[in-house]
């Protein structure tokens, strides 16, 4: 048994996921400096205060605080979502600046041919 678990601790996916894990929990700090320190300040220049729902009450029903963890989700949902899409792009432009070096090198490698065709004739 204690050969099976090592055998499944050490895998490299188990490895990769404790990884991925340690990441998450670092980039969620990350993400929620982002939300307190940057775009709570940015929204409180909108409101006066900071909007708090946690207070709401309804015959002892604090729907107030799921109003508040709802909003806070997705602040955090749409600070992430900029993040990845900031990457996408920034990825897309290294990607079709590679392309655009392969096309160059095929354009002279076709011209290259075509010469030494011409050549052969």
């Amino acid at each position: 048994m204690l050969k099976e678990f090592k055998e499944f601790a050490l895998k490299g996916n188990v490895l990769d996921l404790a990884i991925g894990v340690v990441i998450a929990g670092a980039f969620g700090k990350i993400v929620s400096s982002l939300v307190a320190d940057i775009i709570m300040p940015l929204i409180m220049l909108l409101f006066p205060t900071r909007p708090d729902f946690t207070s709401l009450v309804w015959n002892g029903i604090t729907y107030g605080k799921f109003i508040q963890v709802s909003i806070d989700f997705l602040i955090v949902a749409f600070a992430i979502f900029m993040f990845v899409k900031a990457i996408n792009t920034a990825k897309a432009k290294v990607s079709k600046a590679e392309e655009e070096v392969e096309e160059e090198v095929d354009s002279k490698e076709e011209l290259l041919r075509e010469i030494r065709d011409l050549l052969k004739k």
